[in-house]
């Protein structure tokens, strides 16, 4: 009897502690056993819309709802198939001919066409949709045309649909990056059907990517949106690869705050930051090393400035502010995360193309400068007002500059925190003076880069454009020797550079916590991850 009222209480104590247990039992390990990924994106979404936002947290809940038409392979970061089961190339490098998939449907369990891929790339295209990233589509012929309103024509762009499983694209002149190209937000189709019966497709605004009316076709589907709370997302029961999907579902948390980020990391609630503060890296690295990242990654961090105004007009003005930022101290005495000093714009690690070499900092050239604009040791310029987010890291960097432009120049500016997507809409709009962001490449090629500053390019924002930079882009465009090419797309670079309508300050790394839990967590160098691989376990 002893023996049996033992035994009774002695689990009656184990189901309590196990009680006690799940009590404690955090979100990352609750994940772990669920097969729930708890990841930090950044600051809060502007929308979910492939064809409308620039954002990278965006990006990677975009990434996350929506097929692209080719993916890559982790390893190799060589194209593999997507939407697409295979495709073909012509044997002048013109056109593309995608075949689709059998079986992918949108998660309204429609089939996906090619006359869907067709019909989203057409809205991108569009005029009224004011998309940004229309001019990557540039490399299409006619799309460029259709885009600035030449021709209302779609005919003439070289985007059409064979048949139901046939898209077939046609390009201005051959582009071997053209594959990676796809992987990026505004190349993943939409169901622009499905848009339409919520409001007009081919504006900006329309409600349609709320969780109850949101079509998608990637491996995961949007559950709900908690505005400033979290982004909920569950594996998506109509993707065509379900099978091989072993996460159930992820959940975006959106936070502007690192610090808060890392106490969530170290509390067990989140698998992932979006980055890390600066004054943790070094204790990561000595105690921690299993949870801290530190990623190759295709980013400048850089000034725009507002060419349109003065005396920001003047190129002597935007280049002595550039030549008189100490890259080095920033890179080594502030950053410490593997960042390199960025006296030019394209990344070192660009295949196929050398940066040209300029030193990280020439104050007398600078000062120099400066005076031959009437403005000798600062006199004479106003207040320049800085504007940048929230971003603990962009402040540090900012206030670091700020000191070497008054101490060294003697010019003033004043630092301006705004959330990220207010950020956005004045750059869109032209409403600053000087505004400190990035840039990440979409593909391994120096023109995601160099294409930013073509006079027609939409994620300009400087005011600046130069008929001489555009003919430099166009030439390379057009030529196929690799070594001929990079020599052309070098001599555009020095042209931006001398005219200064930026000033780069540092090439980055990812720099982030990841929980030993996560596998199969592969990120290309333009930061695409790949959801199917990742996997979670206890």
């Amino acid at each position: 009897m002893r023996l049996k009222l033992f035994a009774a209480c002695f689990l009656i104590s184990l189901s309590l502690f196990e009680a006690g247990c799940r009590k404690r039992e955090t979100p990352v390990s609750q994940g772990n056993r669920e097969g729930i990924f708890y990841f930090s994106v950044g600051s809060e979404p502007s929308d979910l819309d492939p064809h409308v936002v620039n954002g990278i947290g965006e990006a990677k809940i975009i990434h996350a709802l929506f097929e692209p038409l080719l993916n890559f392979d982790p390893k190799t970061l060589k194209p593999v198939p997507a939407l697409a089961e295979r495709w073909d190339v012509s044997p002048d490098g013109l056109t593309y001919t995608f075949h689709l998939r059998a079986g992918a449907k949108w998660s309204n369990d429609e089939t996906i066409t090619a006359q869907d891929c067709v019909d989203a790339w057409r809205r991108v295209l569009t005029p009224t949709l004011g998309a940004d990233n229309a001019y990557m589509f540039y490399v299409i012929r006619g799309a460029e045309a259709f885009n600035k309103g030449q021709t209302t024509d779609f005919a003439s762009v070289g985007i059409s649909a064979a048949d139901a499983r046939t898209f077939v694209v046609t390009l201005t002149n051959p582009a071997p990056y053209f594959p990676q190209i796809l992987l990026n937000s505004p190349f993943r189709p939409v169901n622009v059907r499905a848009i339409e019966k919520i409001g007009n497709a081919y504006v900006r605004g329309t409600p349609w990517t709320k969780p109850h009316s949101i079509v998608t076709s990637g491996p995961f589907h949007l559950k709900k949106w908690s505005l400033h709370e979290r982004i909920e997302t569950v594996k998506s029961a109509t993707y065509w690869d379900r099978d091989n999907v072993k996460l159930n579902g992820i959940m975006f948390y959106p936070t502007d705050s690192v610090d808060s980020e890392e106490k969530a990391f170290r509390a067990g609630q989140l698998h992932a930051t979006w980055s890390l503060s600066l004054s943790k890296v070094d204790g990561y690295r000595r105690d921690q090393s299993a949870a801290l990242r530190i990623d190759a990654y295709l980013n400048t961090y850089f000034f725009r400035f507002n060419t349109r105004t003065a005396p920001l007009n003047d190129p002597r003005v935007r280049r002595a502010l550039s030549l008189a930022i100490d890259r080095a101290s920033i890179t080594q005495k502030i950053l410490k995360g593997g960042q390199r000093p960025a006296p030019s714009f394209v990344p070192p690690e660009m295949p196929d193309y050398t940066a040209p070499e300029l030193p990280p900092r020439d104050l007398d050239t600078a000062k120099r400068l400066l005076a031959e604009a009437g403005y000798a040791d600062g006199k004479g310029l106003p207040i320049f007002e800085v504007t940048l987010d929230n971003s603990e890291i962009l402040r540090l960097v900012a206030e670091s500059v700020q000191e070497m432009w008054r101490r060294d120049l003697g010019v003033n500016v004043s630092l301006v925190n705004l959330e990220k997507k207010v950020v956005f809409a004045n750059r869109r709009a032209g409403n600053y003076q000087i505004l400190f962001g990035d840039w990440i490449g979409d593909y391994l090629d120096a023109t995601t880069f160099l294409d930013l500053w073509r006079s027609d390019s939409g994620n300009n924002y400087t005011g600046w454009g130069s008929p001489e930079y555009d003919a430099l882009m166009n030439r390379a465009a057009t030529t196929g020797d690799i070594v001929a090419r990079a020599k052309i797309l070098q001599q555009a670079e020095l042209l931006m550079i001398a005219g200064a309508p930026i000033a780069s300050v540092y090439f980055n790394s990812h720099v982030y916590l990841l929980q030993p839990s996560v596998k199969g967590w592969m990120p290309s160098p333009g930061d695409h991850v790949d959801y199917r691989h990742v996997s979670l376990e206890p």
